[in-house]
């Protein structure tokens, strides 16, 4: 049955009423219809935060939310933090990087290592947008690159311990021991030496860093 004083035959809506600043009225209802929130997923992020880097060398949440018609609340839902979401773009490139020059070793045991970590390194040295950031943001980058706020050394260490076992020598010796911890030794050494100007302001020593790994994957060997 209709309300009281509703015309016959359309059906009446009750409205509750709320007080507005000014001492006015506000239906409740009035207004109040919200445009269904935009759901993104952490992919569709990450994939406009890549395009975003690869232009400006670095990731602007708030550009990105435009971008994505998105709130910052739900940016941050998503990807939890920019140092996290950096780290992300920074490993999409470097995996795909690693995956190549690993396809390139054509040497066993610890000239194989070596190898392939050469290759990783004379490729991310025309990385310019990398440099770029480096450059442009120091301390963002030592998080994201040795910190879990990045979460890109921990991912390092896991292909680290693969190219391990990629260069395993058909016969003679091979590394013995914890090869995770070795996977962790060696990364961050490569890491660190390579990365010594926004670390230490030094200059990068390939050769030097070379020899320290070397040294290392050989005290390594089973005898």
């Amino acid at each position: 049955m209709g309300g009281v004083g509703s015309t016959p035959g359309v059906r009446s809506i009750s409205v509750a009423r709320v007080a507005h600043p000014g001492g006015l009225e506000r239906p409740r209802g009035a207004g109040a219809a919200r445009t269904p929130r935009r759901v993104v997923t952490p992919e569709q992020v990450a994939e406009r935060a890549r395009a975003y880097f690869l232009e400006h060398a670095t990731v602007d949440m708030d550009a990105l939310t435009h971008e994505l018609a998105v709130s910052r609340a739900t940016l941050y839902r998503v990807v939890h933090s920019r140092d996290r979401l950096l780290g992300d773009v920074l490993w999409w490139f470097a995996e795909r990087l690693f995956d190549k020059v690993r396809k390139e070793r054509d040497l066993p045991g610890v000239e194989g290592v070596l190898q392939v970590t050469r290759l990783f390194n004379q490729r991310l040295a025309r990385a310019d947008r990398l440099r770029a950031f480096l450059m442009a943001e120091p301390h963002c980058a030592a998080r994201v690159l040795f910190t879990p706020a990045g979460d890109m050394l921990r991912r390092h260490v896991i292909v680290q311990r693969e190219i391990f076992e990629d260069a395993t020598p058909p016969d003679g010796p091979w590394l013995r021991g914890d090869l995770d911890h070795l996977a962790y030794l060696y990364a961050c050494t490569i890491t660190t030496g390579y990365y010594a100007d926004i670390l230490a302001g030094l200059v990068p020593n390939a050769e030097q860093t070379e020899r320290v790994t070397r040294a290392l994957l050989t005290q390594a060997l089973v005898p």
